[in-house]
C-alpha cells in the first residue's frame, strides 16, 4: 500500500493520472495535455505502468494508455474532500487567532 501511494505522491504523475480521467491516451497527447516533456511522461508512464496504476495497449505505432481502475479517482475524491475539510478547519481556527489578535 505504501509503494501504491508513494507512486502518487509526484506532481507530474498525478497530472497524468488526472489526464487519463476522460479515457485512453498516447504519449503525445499526455504531453499536449500536461506540459511536460517526453522523457518525463515516459519515465512516469513506466513508474505508473508498473505500479498497475494505468494500463497500455499498443493500437498501430501508438501506444495508448488508461487507467487500470477507475476506483482510483473515487480515492482522489475522497482524499481531497478530506483536505478540503482540514484546510476549512484551519481557517476558522486563523480567523479566531486574528479576532484574538486584533482585540489585543
Amino acid at each position: 500500500m505504501a509503494d501504491f501511494f508513494k507512486v502518487l505522491s509526484e506532481v507530474s504523475r498525478l497530472q497524468i493520472v488526472c489526464c487519463l480521467k476522460t479515457g485512453a491516451k498516447n504519449v503525445t497527447q499526455i504531453i499536449e495535455a500536461t506540459g511536460l516533456g517526453q522523457a518525463n511522461v515516459s519515465k512516469h508512464l513506466k513508474m505508473l505502468a508498473q505500479a498497475g496504476i494505468v494500463t497500455r495497449r499498443q493500437q498501430g505505432v501508438n501506444v495508448y494508455y488508461e487507467i487500470a481502475n477507475p476506483f482510483l479517482f473515487e480515492l482522489c475524491e475522497l482524499v481531497c474532500d478530506s483536505l478540503s475539510v482540514q484546510i476549512n478547519q484551519q481557517n476558522q481556527q486563523f480567523e479566531k487567532l486574528r479576532v484574538l489578535q486584533e482585540a489585543f
